[in-house]
């Protein structure tokens, strides 16, 4: 006997049995508020002042001054934008992949800075954690792509 999978498209309309899959439960749901409100909260707190964010980012001695400027101005945005795709499941892969993607970027900034002996605010979350050490930030940093990594499987398991 052929056991050759069916495929339909998905304009017909039928979900398919994804009863059981990874991804759907209450861990899930956890999972993606969090990452979202978590976006959401630090993209609003730097639309506020985009000029204290744009120094923030400037600190990082990576970045000509105009550049981080006008990215001081777009990344608040793209994260508000991002998080609220996680929080609604619309655009949530691809709003997944740019924010594990800024993550990445952050993180080998920051690390960047730290070896060269930079003593830097983030700008993550404001003022709020300005008084951070380095290993504390490199926690919360490994939370939060934790965190978007579990919801990239599930969401590659979902569109499996």
């Amino acid at each position: 006997m052929n056991s050759v999978r069916h495929v339909q498209s998905p304009f017909m309309g039928a979900q398919g049995n994804r009863a059981g899959r990874p991804g759907q439960g209450l861990l899930h749901t956890l999972v993606a508020l969090a990452v979202g409100a978590v976006f959401i909260y630090a993209g609003a707190l730097k639309v506020w002042d985009p000029v204290t964010f744009g120094n923030d980012i400037n600190n990082f001695r990576i970045l000509p001054y105009p550049l981080s400027m006008r990215l001081a101005f777009y990344l608040p945005w793209l994260e508000i934008l991002c998080g609220l795709a996680v929080l609604t499941g619309r655009l949530r892969a691809g709003a997944i992949a740019i924010l594990m993607g800024l993550m990445v970027i952050f993180v080998g900034a920051t690390i960047a800075a730290e070896v060269r002996g930079l003593d830097l605010n983030c700008g993550c979350f404001g003022r709020a954690t300005e008084n951070l050490r380095f290993a504390t930030h490199m926690v919360i940093d490994a939370a939060i792509l934790a965190a978007l990594l579990l919801l990239a499987r599930w969401e590659y398991l979902r569109l499996r």
